[in-house]
């Protein structure tokens, strides 16, 4: 399945040909274990802490950093994906999930913490936030949290 990533940044992160490469084979491991048989469409922007928290303030009304956020088109059921129901983007002839930003300096930042690349911590967010876009949330601890978490183990479980 040929889905299309349009990426753009702010910054410095235009570059990042290894952070692309990594969000393509996410959004590809998750899109399959979802079982999204149709060509979709989704926006990656990266950006730094300050680009991600003018974003957050301004469409959240959270004034503050975070690592990524979400900004699904459509509203789906969790595991639910139904073309019918999704917006298609007639340019480029894939169904529109919306828009993916990734805060590159938290991405590092968390990759020390946890012990691993900011690689490995950019394609994580970007299931977490696949998922997202597929009608999967976790406002609350409750079951919607452990099914998505579930979810993000498993996919990233594939790749190893």
């Amino acid at each position: 399945m040929r889905h299309r990533i349009e990426y753009s940044s702010s910054g410095c992160y235009t570059k990042h040909l290894f952070l692309k490469r990594r969000v393509k084979a996410a959004v590809c491991r998750t899109m399959k274990y979802e079982n999204v048989d149709v060509p979709c469409l989704i926006s990656v922007l990266f950006t730094d802490g300050p680009g991600i928290r003018a974003i957050n303030s301004e469409f959240r009304k959270v004034d503050a950093e975070t690592d990524v956020l979400s900004f699904p088109v459509n509203e789906f059921e969790p595991g639910c994906f139904d073309a019918d129901n999704c917006e298609f983007d007639h340019t480029s002839g894939k169904y529109n999930l919306g828009d993916i930003v990734i805060s590159v300096p938290r991405c590092e930042q968390q990759g020390r913490e946890y012990g691993h690349s900011v690689y490995r911590e950019v394609e994580y967010l970007t299931v977490h936030s696949v998922l997202h876009l597929l009608g999967y949330d976790h406002v609350d601890e409750g079951e919607m949290k452990k099914q998505m978490r579930n979810r993000e183990k498993i996919i990233m479980g594939e790749k190893e």
